[in-house]
């Protein structure tokens, strides 16, 4: 991991940043330069990262904005609030996610499934509809969505799977209606990292093996830097 100030003066939106891979990108993209908005459920935790960026350097800058991706009101005044307050967003994190169900898709509780396509997917699509305004305001807006090597399908995997599934024909989608403007979309599948939605998912690993997220948030700075050209790619984090 090598910082380089290449994000500097870019205004960055976060969600899931109060631990995990969010924490450790919004804390990446403060040093870079960025300022980062934090977005996540508990105040609380989102506090304590916003103390460390704070603490981390003398030209660090963040906002704390504790919201739920799930609530449709929170999501659809976010894009004016943030066109009211910065004119403008240069890049949108897409990370926060739920892991749902492991277990046969014929068995997969109906609540379940549901919220997980809520906030893996439809959550996702109304980001899109509240933030491609402040966006495009950008010289040079990006977004990047958080895939996983299930996407396609998986055994035991069912709400999950079909999300990301779902969610990269939904990023390829917008990219492609985008693409004469200013604004890139792509993808990022970051392969195994130590979160705790991996510790969920498998119960018996010995975390001191994955790799902790901040080794990771390089492939991060790239996408959401204004040199970087590409659309609708999904590119691996390790």
């Amino acid at each position: 991991m090598t910082e380089s100030r290449s994000l500097e003066g870019r205004i960055a939106l976060i969600t899931g940043a109060s631990r995990g891979l969010g924490a450790a990108i919004s804390k990446r993209y403060a040093a870079e330069g960025a300022h980062v908005i934090l977005t996540a459920r508990t105040t609380a935790a989102l506090e304590e990262i916003y103390d460390e960026i704070l603490a981390s350097g003398t030209n660090t800058s963040a906002t704390i904005l504790p919201m739920d991706i799930g609530n449709n009101d929170e999501v659809d005044q976010l894009g004016s609030a943030i066109s009211q307050r910065f004119g403008r967003l240069d890049i949108f994190v897409a990370n926060a996610a739920q892991l749902g169900e492991l277990t046969p898709v014929a068995q997969v509780a109906p609540e379940i499934w549901d919220k997980t396509i809520e906030i893996n997917l439809s959550a996702q699509w109304r980001m899109i509809r509240s933030l491609e305004t402040p966006l495009l305001s950008s010289a040079a807006g990006r977004a990047i969505f958080l895939t996983s090597g299930v996407s396609g399908g998986r055994g035991y995997w069912g709400p999950y799977a079909v999300s990301k599934t779902a969610l990269e024909a939904l990023a390829r989608t917008w990219a492609e209606e985008v693409s004469h403007t200013n604004l890139r979309i792509n993808l990022i599948n970051p392969g195994a990292i130590r979160t705790s939605m991996r510790a969920e998912a498998y119960p018996g690993e010995d975390p001191s093996t994955i790799p902790d997220p901040s080794r990771i948030t390089d492939i991060f700075v790239k996408l959401g830097s204004s040199f970087f050209e590409g659309n609708g790619e999904t590119h691996l984090a390790q």
